[in-house]
């Protein structure tokens, strides 16, 4: 059921219904959307079958080659029921929260908590599916299997490649003069963190701190939120919203990839988290999610994670202007400094 819900959010990027009244940009909205998904949930899960179809190139635009591999792609025929399965309200919410982008000194994609933090629902949602589909360390030599991004070819998802893919369990370390690269990486921190924060710091230059990471911001209104100012013109893609919404799902992902069937609706989980508490546990909840994600990885894996995740898009996009003739020791170099400043600055 979960995967049928989170397929069909996906799905709803391909849909714009205009005209309608604006739901306000809270996460109770997103819940409330996910509530009225968990309701048709049996018949989008019946319809999608044991593995998914992947989309047209043209229809997946919404996803980078690093989501594609890792995650797959909702099927054709869930997609297909997306203009049906939401309220013209909830339709309009999902395709406004769910691509996050900035432009304009207004940040898009982000929503209002009620702990008072600005989240970001992109990374949000990766790190639930990617803990649907089980924590797990994936082999780098896998992307060599796939056809490039650019040429429009469809890339092979994480189901595709199980058999040689393991659970993680080995510590790993800073990257220096010895250290080897990674041969793995971890599918939840690539997708909720790991890749944006190392292509954040391939712009900007290795020496000096990146000006525009972990902008905040301001909201027009807080009772009834639409737009989102940030307070930094030089903003990086990377601000605090997405810093917040990628360590929630890097969380939450953690926590689903633990627990056994069934797991609890997506609804419930995040009423949860931003809520009281998950799972008995009152430091479960996004006002502890500094203290929850310094523990949840160390600098040096972390550092490692980031590295790999470059690696990982050098290999899935080789054409790619800012990964095209790095060396692994300029990746290492990046992967180093991006995590020493995101640690400082956010942990």
């Amino acid at each position: 059921m979960a995967h049928g819900v989170l397929w069909t959010v996906l799905g709803l990027l391909l849909w714009t219904e205009l005209g309608t009244a604006s739901l306000p940009l809270v996460m109770d909205s997103v819940i409330q959307a996910l509530v009225e998904l968990e309701q048709k949930a049996p018949v989008m899960e019946a319809s999608r079958g044991a593995s998914a179809q992947s989309l047209p190139t043209k229809d997946s635009n919404p996803h980078n080659p690093l989501h594609h591999f890792l995650l797959g792609a909702p099927s054709l025929k869930a997609v297909k029921l997306v203009p049906h399965s939401l309220s013209p309200q909830l339709q309009d919410l999902i395709n406004r929260v769910t691509q996050h982008d900035v432009r304009g000194g207004q940040e898009y994609g982000v929503v209002l908590a009620p702990d008072g933090s600005t989240v970001a629902v992109k990374p949000l949602l990766a790190g639930l599916e990617a803990g649907l589909q089980g924590r797990r360390a994936v082999n780098l030599s896998l992307a060599s299997q796939a056809t490039p991004w650019d040429t429009g070819d469809t890339l092979p998802g994480l189901r595709d490649a199980s058999p040689d893919v393991t659970s993680p369990n080995v510590r790993t370390v800073l990257p220096n003069d010895k250290a080897k690269p990674p041969t793995t990486v971890d599918s939840i921190l690539a997708v909720t963190l790991a890749g944006d924060l190392g292509l954040t710091f391939l712009q900007s230059p290795q020496t000096q701190s990146h000006p525009g990471l972990g902008t905040e911001g301001c909201w027009d209104q807080v009772s009834v939120p639409q737009t989102f100012t940030l307070l930094n013109p030089k903003a990086s893609m990377v601000t605090m919203a997405f810093l917040n919404g990628a360590l929630d799902g890097a969380l939450l992902g953690d926590h689903l990839s633990q627990i056994p069937e069934p797991r609890p609706p997506f609804s419930q989980l995040l009423s949860q988290y931003y809520g009281a508490e998950v799972s008995g546990d009152p430091e479960f909840r996004s006002n502890f999610r500094r203290q929850k994600g310094a523990a949840l990885t160390s600098v040096s894996d972390l550092t490692q994670q980031v590295w790999g995740t470059l690696i990982l898009l050098q290999r899935l996009e080789p054409g790619h202007p800012q990964l095209q003739n790095m060396t692994q020791e300029q990746l290492a170099q990046v992967a180093s400094h991006a995590t020493k400043e995101f640690t400082e600055a956010f942990l």
